[in-house]
């Protein structure tokens, strides 16, 4: 049994699609951001950066104690790890695939996070910063479109663990992208989003939180929590 804190942001959803995908039973502990849950004493033993999702795998393979595990990627290469799927058995492809994981890691999920944050969720717009995290997502689409010209999926034939951090963040229309832009990528999009382990996910995404992500509002002590944490929240 793997424990799953989790909350239906795009790094939430990078989990959940491995784990539908290979069947390892699993349990959602939601951990709701708008509420601070992040900062309750249990899940900084877990995740001490106070983000989600962390797993916590009562199985681990070596037959010891649980293993916890925080940030997504990391938690993609670890389950890869202990299931052998959805990562390349060759060192090379490995290469690759871990290239285009921390592409995702350190490129689109940053830069795409702040595109949603001033364009959807900050007190006053700011053109500046507007232009400057559309533009830079749509480099950043741009890139992947290219990677895509003849590929399947980012490593070729194989669906690994890249794509899986990738799909969630490419969110065409809240990100003020036209994907008709990007024939590539809005291909490989549409095949994940029609595999049925990605339907399953989003599925149990809608259970833990029905509210779509961008419809809500958030009260002044829910934004505080979610925009305005400093060196005061670590404790």
């Amino acid at each position: 049994m793997i424990d799953l804190y989790y909350w239906t942001t795009p790094n939430g959803h990078k989990i959940t699609l491995f784990l539908e995908e290979t069947g390892l039973e699993y349990k959602i502990k939601p951990i709701d951001i708008a509420k601070g849950e992040q900062f309750a004493p249990d899940f900084l033993k877990v995740a001490p950066n106070n983000r989600i999702p962390a797993i916590v795998d009562h199985k681990p393979a070596e037959g010891k104690k649980p293993i916890s595990v925080f940030e997504s990627g990391a938690i993609l290469l670890y389950l890869a790890g202990k299931t052998g799927k959805f990562i390349p058995a060759d060192l090379r492809g490995q290469v690759e695939c871990l290239e285009w994981l921390m592409w995702q890691m350190g490129g689109l999920g940053p830069m795409a996070g702040q595109n949603h944050h001033f364009a959807h969720y900050a007190p006053e717009k700011l053109p500046y910063a507007i232009d400057r995290y559309v533009k830079e997502t749509s480099r950043l689409y741009g890139v992947l479109n290219k990677r895509l010209a003849g590929r399947e999926f980012i490593c070729g034939k194989q669906y690994t663990i890249a794509d899986m951090a990738s799909y969630p963040w490419i969110l065409g229309d809240r990100q003020g992208q036209d994907m008709n832009d990007f024939p590539h990528l809005a291909r490989w999009h549409a095949a994940i989003k029609a595999r049925p382990a990605t339907t399953r996910a989003y599925a149990r995404a809608k259970q833990v939180n029905p509210i779509k992500p961008g419809t809500g509002t958030f009260s002044d002590k829910e934004r505080k929590i979610l925009f305005g944490q400093d060196k005061s929240v670590v404790k």
